[in-house]
């Protein structure tokens, strides 16, 4: 590993050994609004990140969910979501993640993901192969939406929920099942292990994809992203397989 993967895996598994420990306790809310909840333990999550991070490499820059290290001169940026799906995490859901990406002038050239619970560690770094536990991964080979599974994102505001929710009772119909994990960084590692074939959300952050997308490119799919025509300061994002045909995936986007 060079050092920036080997710095990234680092602070996942440091800060997914803090989540873990701490799953199913007692937890500080410090937001909750009507379809989200900010955690104490989010921002302590990232702060541990930050500190890691920002030790091996002091100049880097960090854009993080709970907050960002600007550093305007730097060509290197860190993009952190300290715990991806955590109103999972809130209820006692067992699938949520860590997502460490590192941009270099706005390329990813690092992805990291790491489930806590189940020791899930994926990796992947530009140009190479996508991992899963040091063992490489790839894609599904469905060819055909009837064949595949594809998961959902649903955001959190309405115009976003009405959104989503359309495409999902289209696919209803047409997939073989469709899916709302309620992690965007974990169903892109999942597209990648070729567990689902498809991951749609329409309106995501950076910080909840960066990772994923260079894990899906690397393990052989496709991924499109354009600026959300639902939210404003979002993307739009589809990432599958490569081998659906690209018509049938991409009538949802953007």
């Amino acid at each position: 590993m060079n050092e920036y993967l080997d710095a990234a895996v680092k602070a996942a598994r440091e800060a997914g050994a803090l989540i873990r420990e701490n799953f199913g306790q007692p937890l500080q809310v410090n937001a909750e609004e009507a379809h989200d909840i900010k955690l104490e333990l989010d921002v302590r999550s990232q702060e541990l990140i930050t500190k890691l991070l920002l030790a091996k490499f002091p100049d880097h820059a960090i854009l993080g969910e709970e907050g960002s290290a600007e550093n305007i001169s730097s060509e290197f940026e860190w993009v952190v979501d300290p715990i991806d799906g955590t109103v999972n995490y809130f209820y006692g859901i067992p699938h949520f993640c860590i997502s460490i990406a590192l941009r270099q002038k706005n390329e990813i050239i690092v992805g990291v993901i790491y489930d806590p619970i189940r020791e899930e560690l994926w990796h992947a770094q530009r140009g190479g192969n996508a991992y899963l536990n040091g063992k490489p991964i790839e894609v599904s080979r469905s060819t055909h939406i009837s064949q595949s599974i594809v998961s959902i994102g649903m955001s959190k505001t309405m115009a976003e929920i009405d959104v989503a929710y359309s495409i999902f009772k289209d696919l209803m119909k047409r997939a073989r099942k469709c899916r709302l994990m309620g992690s965007a960084a974990l169903d892109l590692a999942y597209v990648a292990s070729g567990r689902m074939d498809a991951y749609i959300e329409r309106s995501v952050n950076w910080w909840d994809i960066a990772a994923g997308v260079l894990l899906v490119n690397c393990a052989g799919g496709t991924v499109a992203i354009s600026p959300s025509t639902v939210q404003s300061g979002k993307l739009s994002l589809i990432a599958w397989n490569g081998k659906i045909d690209r018509d049938e995936i991409t009538k949802y986007y953007p």
